[in-house]
């Protein structure tokens, strides 16, 4: 198990007063004890305690041969394995859970009284992995300049009129040869009309005189993900065009100015939309600011008008404005930040200037 995080947990843990938890997702799994296990429908469960006997129950089907510092109790198919894992709990204490676990399992537990009572664990772990360490900034600033140089590429694709389809490929190609373990989301290359709309999904459409176009990408890399977003224009750019991309620019750098620890997520929010709504574009943003991102491109957390938390040294979020007018124009800019000390650190380095791709 990775100590210092397994201990920030059990703090917690201990402050919550829930003396045990089970923790099934392989992601938070992962954050723990730095290994990757995908079981499928089959019962995965990391159970850990405030009296530190922690244990992992798998299946004999993933061999783990790896010392992950907790005991490991196997079990097979043949097997109930949630009544094994009813042997190793205190009965008479309340049980976290965090948010994945089957309700299959946990019926089970509860119907053995595998608890005094069952509490939701997941924010226990999910604030936990909100203030990443220095390994992990080191890890998220590796996919952020590869991230860079794939935008860069796709970019230089453009004149090439690929269909978004292609062009996403394309994008798969360029990850490989970079080394990446792949998409850290399924991409968003949007032309004209498909620009203004947020969550696009790429489509046979090529790319025209005057478009927009929109490439919000990301890989993951060490188990990290990137994620970011450019926006360019094909040939020539309208005049109106022009003031959206440069609204939503100066939305992007107020939004990031504003990062800093000890101010509230919805002030951040209210930087960037602000400066849009005062522009006569407020009602063209549709989405939250931004959101969490680390061993999952969208972690617990967002930077949005409803989330009055304050801001902590060590977060990494997106701050990705936006301006979406149907049938006309779609800009979007998104960069990563994290928060340090005397404000952020801005994990993305590609120009935000405005470009016309000839």
């Amino acid at each position: 198990m990775i100590e210092e995080r397994l201990n920030k947990v059990l703090k917690i843990m201990e402050n919550s007063s829930v003396p045990q938890m089970i923790v099934s997702d392989p992601a938070a799994i992962y954050y723990l004890t730095g290994k990757w296990i995908l079981s499928g429908e089959r019962m995965l469960a990391l159970y850990i305690s405030l009296k530190g006997d922690n244990k992992l129950f798998i299946n004999e089907l993933f061999p783990v041969k790896e010392d992950l510092g907790v005991k490991k109790i196997w079990f097979n198919d043949t097997q109930s394995p949630v009544e094994i894992l009813a042997k190793y709990v205190i009965k008479d204490k309340p049980m976290g859970i965090d948010k994945n676990w089957p309700a299959h399992f946990l019926i089970k537990l509860m119907e053995l009284n595998g608890g005094s009572k069952f509490v939701n664990g997941s924010e226990i772990l999910d604030r936990v992995r909100m203030c990443k360490d220095e390994v992990e900034k080191d890890l998220m600033r590796i996919a952020s300049a590869l991230n860079d140089k794939a935008v860069d590429k796709m970019i230089k694709l453009i004149p090439k009129k690929y269909p978004e389809k292609k062009m996403g490929k394309l994008l798969g190609d360029i990850w490989e040869d970079m080394g990446a373990q792949g998409h850290s989301f399924d991409p968003i290359i949007g032309y004209g009309a498909n620009a203004a709309d947020p969550h696009h999904e790429i489509d046979e459409s090529t790319v025209k005189e005057g478009d927009s176009v929109v490439i919000d990408i990301g890989c993951k890399m060490n188990s990290y993900c990137s994620d970011m977003t450019r926006t360019v224009f094909y040939k020539t750019v309208s005049d109106h065009s022009r003031e959206v991309y440069n609204i939503v620019k100066e939305a992007n750098k107020r939004g990031i100015e504003k990062v800093k620890a000890g101010v509230r997520f919805c002030d951040i929010d209210a930087a960037a939309r602000d400066y849009i709504t005062e522009k006569g574009y407020g009602k063209y943003f549709t989405h939250r600011l931004g959101h969490s991102i680390g061993i999952e491109v969208h972690d617990f957390g967002d930077v949005s008008a409803s989330n009055t938390d304050k801001v902590q040294i060590g977060q990494i979020f997106s701050i990705e404005p936006g301006i979406y007018i149907p049938g006309d124009v779609g800009v979007r800019i998104e960069d990563l930040v994290i928060v340090t000390q005397d404000g952020c650190e801005v994990l993305n380095h590609y120009t935000k200037d405005l470009i016309i791709v000839k």
